[in-house]
């Protein structure tokens, strides 16, 4: 829908991607482009962020309205069935809570910028955890380690939070950039982005962390994610700067910008049934799509050849699809009174570049 501001983004169990509309929707998109949006049992003034799949075959979701006056974790069936649940104790007051992630008890848990790290349970029951000891430190997205406990992210606080599923918390410092997107990599180590800083960031479990630095200066890395071709793969939002980020575990980073469309700014990212990786662009209210030929090969590719895979989908009054012409080619369409019309053939694009590095 026009002004959508399409914000979180993940697979479903139903085999399609699902993503919130920050204007107050949640939509499904199947894997050939068709978009389902629903509305019905979201209250008046809902701004839907974070989604992600749970354990009971539905996806959760988190949610507040203008002003914070009451923030909500939300759940919706494949059905298209919505029930909100309140985030109601006095000590979450003026609550706004940012990422949500399936735990390893089975439970969802959701970082929150003002109450801390809380736990939701399939019926509706709600915790609080470390309200007291995260204040002012804004916890923003949070993710399961290989330890089996929930990291996460704190963009105050410039820390990396460690939480287990009893409560028990640990706070890492050394991330001056502030850090908001956090995943778990291939390599066992957590891996967040730094957007003050415009860095990739590397955590162990034992606490060890390390810093990349190479994308361009005011490129604002948010959401990061892994990739099939087993690197990690991150989105930047800059103004003016907007791109879709990759870096190896061993810190080499590409940047691309060809085939996004105007006013493009990606946000969310993540990795679809299909192999490919789904993010959300709330600057252009499209959702889009990065394919990999064959995973195995990917490494061997150029950084255009790939970037020329990528496919947006679902803008608003526009399309942009994989046209079979030529092996990796690129074609973006726009919608127009008389129908659709070629607007741009992009084979040839070009990288921004590639860096490696610690910092």
């Amino acid at each position: 829908t026009p002004g959508g501001a399409p914000w979180g983004i993940a697979a479903g169990p139903d085999g399609a991607m699902w993503f919130t509309e920050y204007a107050g929707r949640i939509g499904r998109i199947s894997l050939s482009g068709v978009i389902t949006e629903y509305s019905a049992g979201l209250q008046a003034g809902d701004n839907p962020a974070e989604i992600a799949a749970g354990s009971d075959g539905a996806l959760w979701f988190v949610a507040s309205t203008s002003g914070f006056v009451q923030p909500r974790i939300g759940r919706i069936s494949t059905a298209g069935v919505i029930t909100e649940f309140p985030i109601t104790p006095a000590s979450w007051a003026g609550s706004y809570p940012c990422g949500i992630t399936l735990g390893p008890d089975g439970s969802m848990w959701f970082a929150d910028a003002v109450g801390g790290v809380g736990r939701i349970t399939t019926a509706g029951a709600i915790d609080q955890f470390t309200g007291g000891t995260l204040v002012n430190t804004s916890p923003q997205r949070i993710a399961v380690g290989p330890d089996g406990a929930l990291w996460f992210t704190e963009a105050s606080g410039s820390k990396i939070g460690r939480i287990t599923t009893s409560g028990v918390l640990t706070e890492y410092s050394g991330a001056p950039g502030g850090t908001i997107g956090i995943t778990l990599g291939p390599d066992g180590a957590m891996w967040f982005t730094e957007p003050s800083a415009d860095r990739i960031g590397r955590i162990t479990m034992s606490g060890a962390l390390t810093e990349y630095g190479g994308i361009t200066t005011g490129s604002y890395p948010a959401a990061i994610t892994v990739g099939p071709d087993g690197a990690l793969w991150f989105t930047e939002q800059g103004v003016g700067v907007s791109r879709i980020g990759r870096i190896t575990t061993a810190g080499v980073i590409t940047e691309y910008s060809s085939g996004l469309l105007p006013g493009s700014s990606p946000y969310d990212m993540a990795a679809g049934p299909d192999g490919a990786l789904w993010f959300t662009d709330v600057g252009a209210h499209a959702i889009g799509r990065i394919a990999f030929p064959n995973a195995a090969d990917v490494p061997a590719l150029s950084g255009w050849a790939m970037l020329l895979l990528a496919t947006l989908l679902a803008a608003v009054g526009r399309s942009c699809l994989a046209a079979p012409a030529k092996p990796g080619e690129l074609r973006c369409w726009t919608g127009s009174s008389t129908g659709l019309r070629e607007n741009s053939d992009l084979a040839g694009d070009k990288p921004v570049g590639s860096r490696t590095g610690a910092v």
